[in-house]
């Protein structure tokens, strides 16, 4: 028998949505304020999965200048009807506090690579938006609507109203058609019908530890709905055993011989600090209808389980990614990324220096606006990051350097910079939940060097930085850093039960550049190398 093994879209990709087409099987997740918008992954087996796609790579799709981080797309969702993918997503303005402004767009495509249509505007009434194409031909959105009032349920229940794709528009009443159960934060709503019932799958318990996936059916798609009677269908609240953490947010897709699987959100903490720094991943579940017609997981319970049944379909593997990135192609690796706008030859380009990439120096971490760094996820507990670096800084305003990022309040940087008194040096910064630190006395003198070669090793919760002259003889520097501290989990920030602060990524690795007397200083990266040591004898 073969097996899944979980999660099956590793490091940070959260929010999963499912569709088959034909043979196919496409799975949509969140980026937030990362560039370019959602992504999405391609399987012929529901086991091999492969990153094929953005759909929102233009400024006019996504404008996210200015949101602030964990802000962005959110709980995008993946559908397909007559020839035409439809994606509908969330751009959040703001999240902190009371309020939540959160805008809903849908665009489409006939080729899931696209190119996709322009937005068009929905609601801005809450998040989590879901398209359902029933079978009478009608369309339906439905989101979580916010509720920003005192001694008010904040998720506040699933709205549901029609989609006109002649005028492009929600048309018709409003209907509040679920208020969720007494474990709260109901959201991630999801339609499905199956045997004249109408099946609304939602996430609750909220996005940490005590998520969890309701279900609820209905004969009338308005309701009432009647919850399923032994609770949640999956959860690994209360379980703190097992491997798999924080499972909910869900969506479902049936497979060519009619098998049933369950795609959620789920996070693999590191021991025993609880803090997941790959972030919010995808796993699968097997599912069924049970004779009195709801759903369950296959085995029975609902725990999320790491080995999974596969389906009967001949497996579909994919050529792995390189390890070594020399910059020698024409445009960048669909693994990076950029923070809130794309990467424009403005501050990014590999044409001017052939075989580099060269990045000129923009804003501060501390900016919400242009940030001059190209980074891509951590997807294993034990990975290497390498790259070279050619700079030569005029002032401490300007920096290059390797970062591991998990948003503006929370990274370590090793970074090459001048010096009055050393000239050029290397040192590092970190910053804790806001607390700007620099871990060195003083930095270090390379005055002199060309090249700068630096290297970071992760592995679990430790953090270690390198540098070298010649990429073959190196030396640490600085202690040994706490990697556990990019995460979700240590970034959330309450005072006196009020939230400040709160994150739903994971931790990047990546390059970037400063330069804070905008003179837009560059700097060149011959290559990018990123090695995971995911093997069982490597990381024991």
């Amino acid at each position: 028998m073969s097996l899944i093994e979980n999660p099956i879209l590793k490091g940070f990709n959260p929010d999963p949505s499912i569709i088959r087409v034909d043979n196919d099987y496409y799975i949509a997740t969140s980026t937030f304020e990362w560039f370019p918008g959602v992504q999405i992954h391609h399987s012929r087996d529901l086991k091999n999965w492969k990153l094929i796609a953005h759909p929102l790579t233009r400024k006019s799709q996504l404008d996210m200048v200015g949101n602030p981080d964990s802000g962005g797309v959110w709980a995008p969702c993946l559908s397909y009807h007559d020839g035409i993918f439809y994606l509908i997503f969330t751009d959040v303005k703001s999240h902190i506090g009371p309020f939540k402004d959160t805008h809903n767009y849908l665009v489409t495509a006939t080729d899931i690579m696209g190119p996709w249509s322009e937005p068009i505007y929905l609601n801005s009434s809450g998040f989590d938006p879901s398209l359902f194409h029933d079978d009478d031909g009608k369309k339906w959105l439905v989101n979580l609507v916010w509720d920003h009032r005192k001694n008010k349920n904040s998720f506040g229940g699933i709205l549901l109203q029609e989609y006109s794709p002649e005028e492009e528009k929600l048309v018709g009443p409003i209907y509040n058609i679920f208020k969720g159960t007494e474990l709260g934060l109901t959201e991630g709503p999801h339609l499905y019908k199956q045997n004249g019932y109408y099946y609304l799958v939602t996430a609750e318990g909220g996005t940490r530890y005590e998520h969890a996936v309701t279900v609820a059916r209905s004969t009338s798609i308005f309701g009432p709905y009647e919850v399923d009677p032994l609770g949640p269908v999956l959860t690994s609240a209360g379980k703190p055993e097992l491997e798999l953490q924080k499972a909910g947010h869900a969506s479902i897709v049936e497979t060519q011989a009619k098998e049933l699987y369950m795609v959620h959100l789920t996070g693999r903490p590191l021991r025993p600090s609880m803090k997941c720094n790959l972030g919010r991943e995808t796993a699968i579940q097997r599912v069924k209808w049970t004779e009195d017609g709801w759903l369950r997981l296959e085995d029975g319970g609902n725990s999320p389980q790491v080995n999974v049944k596969a389906p009967e379909l001949p497996e579909f593997p994919f050529e792995a990614e390189a390890e070594k990135d020399d910059f020698d192609k024409n445009e960048l690796s669909i693994h990076y990324n950029s923070l809130r706008e794309p990467v424009t030859e403005e501050w990014a380009t590999l044409a001017e220096r052939p075989g580099f990439l060269r990045l000129r120096g923009r804003e501060s971490f501390n900016s919400a606006h242009r940030q001059s760094l190209i980074a891509r996820r951590q997807q294993a507990f034990s990975v290497t990051a390498e790259t070279v670096i050619d700079f030569e800084p005029e002032s401490h305003q300007q920096m290059a350097g390797l970062v591991y990022y998990y948003n503006q309040k929370n990274y370590y940087y090793l970074w090459i910079s001048k010096d009055e008194e050393l000239g050029k040096c290397i040192g590092i910064m970190s910053s804790d939940q806001g607390q700007y630190d620099e871990p060195l006395e003083t930095p270090v003198s390379i005055e002199g060097w060309n090249q700068v070669y630096v290297k970071a090793t992760i592995h679990f919760d430790s953090l270690q930085f390198y540098f070298s002259n010649d990429g073959e003889n190196w030396s640490s520097i600085g202690t040994v850093l706490d990697a556990s501290k990019i995460s979700d989990d240590h970034v959330e920030l309450k005072k006196g039960g009020i939230l400040l602060d709160q994150g739903f990524t994971g931790a990047f690795i990546g390059i970037c550049v400063q330069d804070l007397s905008g003179q837009r200083k560059h700097a060149d990266f011959d290559y990018f190398t990123y090695r995971q040591h995911d093997r069982k004898d490597e990381i024991e």
